[in-house]
């Protein structure tokens, strides 16, 4: 049991050490991700990004991912045969979304290019892994030397999903059961965006 994110990042970055000092970056997804990525990157001597990105539903189950966007990417599955207006539109509601988290986050933060670096994307827990799995498939168009999953705790089902899609996944805790990503910590109180601000203005501030 982890007592909360930062145990669990401090925990998961110690599987990571091979990746210190290499030319990689840490990907955190708000919002549970981020204190699990602020802790791997400052064990590690990393450069900690935002992974700003959100899934696009099935427009008969919002739930289930059919595609992801970020702020200059999409990608949609192959296998989906969903009208191109919807697309469209659920596209551009999802990145006037983004764009408010970038001005939040990130206000005076230059990007860090994503091309040719390892990419680490970390996250508090994997229970489906098919927001991730598109995700994945838009972060493979920034031509990226390698991709590595790397999460404290997910589901068996998830893993084989998502293993053939990257080059590695870390993952200290995979159940034999699985109920929900909170069930294996202490303290899994939802992070709110003021909470975010406060973990990314720490990390910066250590860095400087």
């Amino acid at each position: 049991m982890y007592k909360d994110r930062t145990d669990a990042g401090l925990k998961l970055a110690k599987q990571l050490e091979a990746y210190r000092g290499k030319n990689a970056v840490v990907l955190a997804i708000p919002r549970g991700g981020v204190p699990v990525g602020c802790a791997v990157a400052r064990h590690l001597g990393l450069p900690l990004e935002l992974l700003l990105a959100k899934k696009i539903g099935h427009p008969v189950n919002r739930e289930y991912a059919i595609g992801a966007v970020s702020l200059t990417e999409r990608f949609i599955a192959n296998n989906e045969n969903i009208p191109e207006d919807y697309l469209e539109s659920e596209t551009k509601r999802v990145r006037e979304r983004l764009r408010e988290m970038n001005e939040r986050f990130n206000a005076g933060v230059s990007p860090v290019s994503l091309e040719n670096k390892i990419l680490i994307v970390t996250d508090d827990g994997i229970a489906t892994g098919n927001t991730l799995r598109c995700t994945i498939g838009m972060l493979r168009k920034n031509r990226p030397e390698k991709i590595i999953i790397a999460v404290p705790v997910a589901s068996d089902s998830s893993i084989s999903k998502l293993s053939p899609l990257v080059d590695e996944i870390v993952c200290p805790w995979v159940p034999s059961w699985f109920n929900s990503v909170g069930a294996f910590y202490e303290n899994f109180q939802q992070i709110n965006d003021e909470e975010v601000m406060d973990y990314l203005n720490r990390f910066r501030e250590h860095k400087e």
